[in-house]
C-alpha cells in the first residue's frame, strides 16, 4: 500500500458541485490571497451528471502560516456562490477509528499493525465484537475490547450501545473488518459516510455464505475484495476500492480462501486510508477516490 498519508500537506480542501466555468481559478486565488502554496490538485468533471469534485492540498507560503478557522470562515461566500459541498481539514488532526469484528481476525490484526507503525495515521479507541475470541488481538495493540453480543432479540440493545460507544469516544470512522452481522437501517443512517466494510468478494458476483468456495467451486481465475461505505442497502454501497489476486485450478479451497484474505486486508487498508485522508467524494452511488 502506498504512504499516502506520509506526503500530506498541512491543509486539504475537498469540494463537490456543479460544473461551471471558474471554479479551479477562484479557488486557486482564494488560496493565492490568503498566503497558501498549493501542493497538489485534483480535479475531475463527471460529464454523465454535471458535476466537478476537486480535492487541493497546501502550505503556508510564508511563515506567517494558516488559520484553518479564519480559511474556513472566508470560504462560506465561494462556497454559497457555486452551490459547494466542501470540507478543509488538517491531516495533523488524526481521525478516532473504532473497528467492528467477528471471529475473523486478519483484517483486525492488519488494520492495528498500520496504526501502531504509522503507516495508517489514525487512532484506533476500541475493538468491538459480538465475540469475545478476538480480545487477546486488541490487547497485544492496548486497545479497549468491548463484546457486545448481537441475537435477534438483543439486537436493537447492542446497536443502542454500540453507537453510544461512537458518540462517547468521538468516533470519525467505523470500520467493519469482517464483522458478520448486519446493520439495522437507523444505525446505517446514523453511520452515513462514516462507516467501512470489506466485502469478501468482487460485489456484486459471489454474494452470501462461502462465496470463496462459490468461486472455486466455478473455477475462477481471480479472487477478490471489495471496500465500501456502509448503506442500508446490504452490500450496495458505493464502492471505495477493490483488490484482486490470480487463482488457478491447482489450487485448493483453503488456499483461495488464504489468497482472498490478504486481498480483504489491502482493499480495507487502503479505503480507510483514502477515508481518512479525505481523498474520497460521493458522486451519486459511486466515488471519486483522487489517489
Amino acid at each position: 500500500m502506498d504512504d499516502t498519508a506520509a506526503h500530506a500537506a498541512d491543509l486539504v480542501l475537498t469540494l463537490s458541485c456543479a460544473d461551471q466555468p471558474g471554479i479551479i481559478r477562484t479557488v486557486s486565488g482564494f488560496l493565492f490571497d490568503h498566503g497558501a502554496n498549493v501542493v497538489e490538485s485534483k480535479q475531475f468533471g463527471d460529464r454523465g451528471n454535471g458535476r466537478f469534485f476537486m480535492r487541493v492540498e497546501f502550505e503556508p507560503a510564508t511563515e506567517a502560516g494558516l488559520d484553518p478557522h479564519q480559511l474556513r470562515r472566508d470560504f462560506i461566500d465561494i462556497a454559497g456562490e457555486f452551490g459547494m459541498t466542501w470540507r478543509l481539514t488538517d491531516p495533523a488532526d488524526r481521525p478516532r477509528v473504532l473497528i467492528m469484528v467477528s471471529k475473523y481476525g486478519h483484517c483486525l490484526n492488519d488494520l492495528l499493525f498500520r496504526a501502531s507503525t504509522g503507516t495508517l495515521p489514525v487512532d484506533v479507541v476500541a475493538v468491538v465484537s459480538n465475540h469475545a475470541d478476538l480480545a487477546h488481538l486488541a490487547a497485544n495493540y492496548d486497545v479497549p475490547f468491548h463484546h457486545i453480543p448481537v441475537s435477534p432479540d438483543t439486537k436493537p440493545e447492542a446497536e443502542a450501545a454500540l453507537l453510544d460507544l461512537v458518540d462517547t469516544l468521538d468516533v470519525d470512522l467505523v470500520v467493519l473488518a469482517r464483522y458478520m452481522q448486519i446493520l439495522s437501517a437507523d444505525l446505517c443512517k446514523q453511520l452515513t459516510g462514516r462507516a467501512i466494510n470489506i466485502h469478501h468478494s468482487m460485489l456484486p458476483s459471489f454474494k452470501g455464505s462461502r462465496p470463496y468456495h462459490q468461486a472455486h467451486d466455478r473455477g475462477v481465475k481471480l479472487v477478490g475484495a471489495t471496500a465500501h461505505y456502509v448503506t442500508a442497502d446490504l452490500d450496495e454501497g458505493p464502492i471505495i476500492e477493490q483488490e484482486v489476486a490470480r487463482v488457478d485450478h491447482s489450487m485448493t479451497a483453503a488456499q483461495f480462501t488464504a489468497r482472498g484474505r490478504d486481498t480483504e486486508c489491502l482493499a480495507l487498508a487502503r479505503a480507510v486510508l483514502w477515508h481518512i485522508t479525505n481523498r474520497v467524494l460521493l458522486d451519486g452511488r459511486r466515488t471519486v477516490v483522487f489517489t
